[in-house]
């Protein structure tokens, strides 16, 4: 993981999400909905899902577990995490059920997570235990301060929670780290700088003021052993232990974090959760909260305004917008396409010029023309907007092209290595 705290370059204003989002049918809003709960549209199921896929193939890479969880629980068990304490007002109301412990919507993932390793008797040989989960977590945020994708009141969240002997510690955020390194790589963002936040004299954290000054040390430590440029963030941390926000620049040069790990000590303490030690008796592990992907909705809200719309091939909702001309049928090219898994779209109604602008306007990643030429020869005529390299594929050749970068999440399919006198460029 590349980290390089560095000014950042001014450039041309960047084109907000919100009007991304319209442009290419990604999310929708809806009044008898509600504000900051937005409706994912086709083509923005398609990168929320191949998001999560690339949060779940990392989870399991790095040998966590699925599970899923509910997105209530009795307000009981967010009394013992803290989070009612700490965030009672960011937190929709109970839901009255007629009884003296109410259901609420989860402002978190971890307490349940922390159910899940208490449903069954932990030995010291079973650690770690590594629970990965793509869950729905809720803020009432006030209406001022929604905005598309990036301010919602429902989170989609990739989270990984670990459950380690403190001896393991140091391994497992390195490993968080490397997951990290992954996640960013395959995205293509460069990270700005990692800041390890930390307490400061508030007195609003939990936990002993020597349980804090440990695990910020290992974190220093992991940092350290990790040849990783860092800044220091006091009063940053979470309120239940320090924690590493890797953070980049958005469109506009604003610094935010798009992946953490933090250290809990609190939540097992608070839990009782527990592990049998050598010698019979029980101690406490540590909870290691790790994020890569981070939310659904921020990232898709970063990646669309970085790009400009125009997504790394394998993240766009239409890879191959087929435009047929004149009476030529498309039916057996598209089905060639995707019969390799690609996603496809045939525009075939209008002029060929308007059909190409509404492609580029939904930043469609590769126009394919098929007239009658194309036809003859058994081609069809390929560009990419994004590079403008332009190329005659057979329609076979183009999905076995195109579903290898697919497979691979590759920035974009190579046109360039075929026969010069095939070339159109």
């Amino acid at each position: 993981m590349n980290s390089r705290p560095a000014p950042h370059a001014q450039g041309p204003a960047p084109v907000d999400h919100r009007d991304l989002g319209r442009d290419m049918g990604i999310f929708a809003t809806s009044p008898l909905v509600g504000p900051g709960l937005p409706l994912w549209q086709p083509a923005g199921a398609v990168v929320r899902r191949e998001l999560e896929r690339l949060a779940e193939d990392v989870a399991l890479a790095g040998g966590s577990e699925p599970v899923y969880t509910p997105v209530l629980g009795k307000r009981s068990l967010f009394e013992r995490s803290g989070h009612w304490d700490k965030f009672a007002d960011d937190m929709f109301e109970p839901f009255d059920d007629g009884t003296d412990d109410p259901l609420v919507l989860r402002p978190a993932n971890c307490p349940h997570h922390a159910q899940v390793y208490a449903s069954a008797p932990r030995s010291h040989r079973d650690l770690p235990v590594r629970y990965h989960e793509l869950g729905a977590m809720f803020r009432a945020e006030r209406s001022g301060v929604l905005s598309g994708l990036s301010r919602v009141r429902q989170i989609n969240l990739d989270d990984t929670h670990v459950f380690c002997r403190p001896d393991q510690v140091a391994a497992e955020v390195r490993l968080a780290l490397d997951a990290v390194a992954e996640v960013v790589r395959v995205l293509g963002i460069e990270v700005d700088h990692v800041r390890l936040s930390r307490r400061d004299d508030s007195g609003r954290w939990l936990g002993e003021p020597a349980r804090w000054d440990d695990a910020e040390g290992q974190l220093g430590d992991a940092l350290a052993g990790a040849g990783l440029a860092w800044v220091d963030g006091p009063g940053e941390a979470a309120f239940y232990g320090p924690k590493l926000d890797v953070q980049v620049r958005d469109a506009r040069g604003q610094v935010e974090s798009v992946a953490t790990v933090q250290i809990d000590f609190n939540q097992p303490e608070r839990f009782g959760l527990e592990y049998v030690v050598p010698d019979g008796s029980r101690a406490r592990p540590v909870m290691i909260h790790r994020g890569t992907v981070g939310s659904m909705e921020r990232m898709t809200a970063f990646l669309l305004e970085q790009h400009g719309g125009r997504l790394p091939f394998w993240l766009a909702p239409v890879q191959v917008c087929v435009l047929p001309v004149g009476d030529v049928a498309a039916e057996d090219a598209a089905r060639a396409l995707r019969r390799q898994g690609v996603r496809v779209r045939v525009e075939a109604d209008g002029s060929l010029g308007n059909r190409v602008r509404l492609a580029r306007g939904r930043r469609d990643a590769l126009l394919a023309v098929l007239g009658p030429r194309e036809a003859a020869a058994g081609v069809l005529a390929v560009s990419d907007p994004s590079t403008g390299e332009r190329a005659d594929l057979p329609p076979d050749e183009l999905a076995r092209r195109a579903a290898a970068a697919a497979s691979h999440r590759a920035r974009a399919v190579s046109l360039r290595d075929v026969d010069p006198a095939a070339d159109r460029s």
